[in-house]
């Protein structure tokens, strides 16, 4: 299974490959064809030459598809009657392919990197180092620096419902042929132990060919935990402190009068096993488990760098001498040994320390534990002082050097870390939250049916029993199922705050958050459990609250419950005990589904511009939430082009995402994918915050109401297709493999929140990652085309003047721009040939014809549109690195699809053969691996 040659490769479009791109490329194509042949002769020697034959042949056609030389319905002929028993490896094939191209391009996306680098070219934008020369030409003053940069914070969080689909074993073999191939890339034949290069590549593709791709049972929460945690060794550990202590010295050394945050603006969160809107499965026990695994984590982690340090602080005190307060620290070393070695002792002392901590907070011990009787740090500043000493003493005898080494990154991990390792968030729907507290409020004889009032009304009520301390019910209360679920995960919460402190669960999300009494309900169950108290002189709320806007109504609603949350004197008197700080999370998935693309990122545009005024004229800081997905349709794209994008003030220093999915992988399996993907986030947040990159000036205004125009216009067109269009719903569910999704272990939830057929009941990421496996892509893009082309013809002004307006927009300002070139990658992802091979799935063809042509006709119109207003006829023409994957990787996407059809067409006629459904889930994995970002 090798790359085809370069007479092969058409062009996207009408984009012509200039032999310098040729050229440009030649390394990551030949390390395709080397992992690529590699698979081959892997297939051959485990399965034979037939299957080998059939998956060559594939191959080939599937190029020959592209090319234009041949019908699909030809392609799809070759699998129709194929036995399950060879389509399987088939399909294993080329799924492993994906995962193989994968590695290919991420290791050319380096040594391009490299070559930029040596060649002195100036950084490229998104680094750190860009913005560093955007920022000196800037000529900031200190006062400005501090002022924007107070309570700075940069969070990406791991959520709590990936699409990420690749098994422990699968993620480790990947990462081990990365490092191989990182190897190959240098020029090396063997590895730094002596082993060839291309044997232990053929030992780990068979290792990958050997192992199972899918589970056979759903992953359970457990698992999840553990997944998410993974990432830590494998890069953040590294890459974190590293860069919160390079971007603190560098400000630092640009405005040494400025006060910069103490703490580390890089600080990572996580959902999982916190987030239980909609998942029943997120219970105490669970939270009890994510919170004690991050613990657990990160208190090897500093066990194992100490047992390092120790045998790399040899120094001798016949040699060097200590400062005062370092030998104290050694003499409180139980053991003998080591009189000479101060630093060995005090490393001892450290670690003693460290161990009796981690045997009062987790459930299990570490390695590298050392029980030496001593007493247990109590905080995180304990241990921070004790390395500090050693820092000090180290740099007083010209140790600075190694001081910076180890000690420094372990320093700077403890800081940012501390014993919770990263913050997890709870979230829950307002829905339960009513449901629960109406039924506290009965149980206490407060009101015998608050859900009956109206909201003037409960909103009294709730601020009245905040201002009290009494608690409404007992630990021995009688209670439903539900309510003392719900109060005994959150009790699970505060014992994690008290146990692991506050930046343990620093946040409560208050999802599908509709009104001021959806806030003051979550703000009474964590009173329950003192986590708010708000009765005495200096309120306490470690856990923030934070509403969650996610429709297009409730994200035009959003600034209006915040002010009408502020102006209550209880809760405002909560904000000012948090420092002024209001986190409020926009939501990018249900708005989407709800109206459309276009309509769904104005409406989100619209809500932070509201935000920030309502912000500044209450003079609290705004910390905004965006609940992005991997995926275009779930917010996704290119993370340094979305902040950019923001509206002015929106970012004030302070950013949270969310990061989803298998994009999780492919921003953080690796340091170096670590470091260039944090440091965009860095980047992108010091732009945004310190410099005008809006660039609209005064003529916000006009692009504003351009945009609000073809927004409701955008709006209009996605709901008469998805909202109104008779039998959507059974075309969508029939022509995708939706239904199927549920079956695909890749995530511990429910893929609907209620158990029903509804498309708004329905999860954000079935809903994307049905549409992306049948190629239409559609929650990227539809309506867009439509919009435009109505709004061009509706003006009084001429069309060309129209379309004019729309071209210097996307010219000059980075909103618009990156909502057409984030829907312009969708589009080259899609591919309505394949769409109407899932079409033809649907049994009703007047239904067939009727969803698939409005499908269709907006699918080209949108791309005229595109190219019309950007002066582009090339969809890619901005995104090079996406530009050489769909050359190079799409073809092999194609049996892929056609096999998914063939086994869906045969599952749903009654075929009961269990490989059947294997297949179909197999095909959904190599697609979603393939795409990238597909849900």
């Amino acid at each position: 299974m090798v790359e085809a040659s370069d007479s092969a490769l058409a062009p996207i479009g009408d984009v012509h490959r200039t032999r310098l791109g040729r050229e440009a490329t030649e390394p990551m194509r030949a390390d395709i064809r080397l992992l690529g042949a590699i698979l081959g002769d892997t297939v051959r020697e485990q399965n034979g030459a037939e299957v080998f034959d059939l998956v060559e042949r594939a191959r080939v056609e599937a190029f020959r598809v592209r090319r234009s030389e041949i019908d699909r319905s030809e392609m799809a002929r070759m699998f129709s009657h194929i036995d399950i028993h060879q389509a399987i490896p088939v399909i294993r094939a080329f799924s492993h392919f994906a995962l193989l191209a994968n590695v290919a391009e991420d290791i050319h996306r380096e040594r391009r990197r490299g070559i930029h680098v040596a060649a002195g070219e100036p950084p490229q934008s998104s680094s750190l180092a860009a913005t560093y020369i955007k920022l000196d030409a800037a000529q900031l003053d200190s006062a400005t620096i501090s002022e924007a940069l107070f309570g700075a914070l940069v969070s990406p969080v791991i959520t709590a419902h990936p699409t990420e689909t690749r098994r422990r074993t699968v993620f480790e073999a990947q990462h081990r042929i990365t490092q191989l191939m990182r190897l190959h890339a240098e020029g090396h034949a063997e590895t730094d132990d002596g082993r060839d290069i291309e044997t232990e590549l053929r030992r780990q593709v068979l290792r990958l060919w050997q192992t199972a791709l899918i589970r056979l049972s759903r992953l359970p929460i457990s698992d999840e935990i553990e997944v998410g945690l993974r990432y830590y060794p494998a890069a953040l550990f590294e890459v974190i402190p590293h860069v919160n202590a390079e971007v603190r010295e560098t400000l630092r050394a640009r405005w040494p009068d400025a006060e910069l945050p103490s703490e580390p603006i890089l600080r990572p969160g996580s959902w999982i096993g916190g987030d239980r809107d909609g998942n029943p499965n997120v219970t105490a026990t669970v939270v009890r488990l994510a919170t004690g695994s991050a613990a657990f984590t990160a208190l090897a982690h500093y066990l194992a760098e100490l047992t390092s340090l120790a045998q790399e602080l040899s120094m001798s005190a016949r040699l060097i001498t200590v400062t005062r307060r370092l030998a104290v620290l050694a003499d409180a070393c139980p053991e003998g040994a080591r009189h000479d070695e101060p630093y060995r002792r005090a490393l001892l002392v450290v670690r003693g320390r460290l161990t009796a901590t981690a045997a009062n907070i987790l459930d299990s011990r570490p390695q590298h534990a050392l029980d030496l009787g001593l007493p247990a740090y109590s905080t995180t500043a304990e241990l921070q002082a004790d390395l500090d000493t050693i820092d000090a003493s180290l740099r007083t005898h010209g140790a600075g050097l190694i001081a910076d080494d180890r000690l420094g990154r372990l320093r700077e991990a403890v800081h940012v870390f501390g014993f919770h390792l990263s913050g997890l968030d709870m979230r829950q729907n307002s829905d339960v939250h009513e449901e629960v507290v109406s039924e506290l409020l009965a149980w206490a004889g407060v009101h015998p049916d608050y859900g009956s009032l109206p909201e003037d009304q409960r909103v009294t009520l709730l601020s009245t029993e905040l201002s009290t301390r009494r608690p409404l019910v007992g630990q021995h209360a009688g209670l439903s199922d539900l309510a003392r679920s719900e109060l005994d995960v959150l009790a699970a919460a505060a014992y994690s705050v008290a146990t692991y402190g506050p930046a343990a669960v620093p946040n409560y999300i208050i999802s599908m958050c509709r009104s001021v009494s959806d806030v003051l309900e979550a703000a009474i169950l964590l009173k329950e459990v003192g986590l708010l108290d708000a009765a005495g002189p200096e309120p306490y709320c470690p856990v923030g609250i934070s509403p969650l806007f996610e429709t297009i109504e409730d994200l035009h609603n959003g600034a209006t419950i915040v002010q009408a949350m502020l102006d209550l004197p209880l809760y405002r008197q909560v904000v000012a005990a948090r420092g002024g700080c209001q986190e409020v999370m926009l939501g990018y998935s249900d708005s989407n589904k709800d109206g459309g693309y276009l309509a769904a990122n104005w409406a989100v545009y619209r809500a932070e511009l509201a935000l920030v005024e309502t912000a500044r004229k209450n003079g609290i800081r705004l910390r905004l939430f965006h609940g992005r997905g991997g995926t275009v349709g779930r917010g996704g794209g290119p993370s340094y082009q979305a902040i950019l994008a923001q509206p002015p003030g929106a970012v004030r220093g302070s950013l949270r995402l969310t990061e989803q999915g298998e994009v999780i992988a492919a921003k953080y399996a690796e340091p170096q994918l670590a470091r260039r993907n944090l440091e965009s986030l860095l980047a992108a947040t010091l732009e945004s915050t310190l410099l005008d990159v809006e660039g609209l000036g005064d003529t916000a205004a006009p692009a504003y109401a351009v945009l609000d125009e073809v927004a409701a216009l955008a709006q209009r067109a996605y709901a008469e297709l998805v909202h109104e269009t008779a039998g959507f719903v059974e075309y969508f569910k029939a022509s995708t493999p939706v239904s199927e999704i549920g079956s695909l272990n890749i995530g511990s939830r429910p893929t609907s929140r209620k158990p029903t057929a509804s498309i708004a009941d329905l999860r954000a990421i079935p809903w994307v990652l049905a549409w992306s496996q049948s190629r239409v892509m559609l929650p990227g893009w539809y309506g867009t085309g439509s919009a435009f082309e109505q709004w061009i013809a509706a003006g009084p002004e001429s069309e060309a003047e129209r379309l004019g307006v729309l071209h210097d927009l996307y010219e000059r300002w980075p909103f618009f721009r990156s909502v057409l070139s984030n829907m312009a990658q969708v589009m080259a992802k899609s591919d309505l040939g394949l769409a109407a091979r899932y079409s033809e799935l649907v049994a009703d063809e007047a239904l067939r014809r009727r969803v698939f042509d409005k499908i269709a006709d907006e699918h080209h119109r949108t791309i005229a549109m595109y190219k019309k207003i950007t002066g582009q006829d090339d969809l890619l023409a901005d995104n090079p690195a996406l530009a050489r994957s769909v050359f190079n990787r799409f073809p092999y996407l194609e049996p892929l699809n056609h096999l998914q059809v063939e086994l869906l067409r045969r599952y749903r006629s009654g075929e009961d053969d269990e490989l059947v459904q294997r297949g179909i889930l197999l095909t959904m994995n190599g697609l979603a691996s393939a795409l990238r970002n597909s849900g």
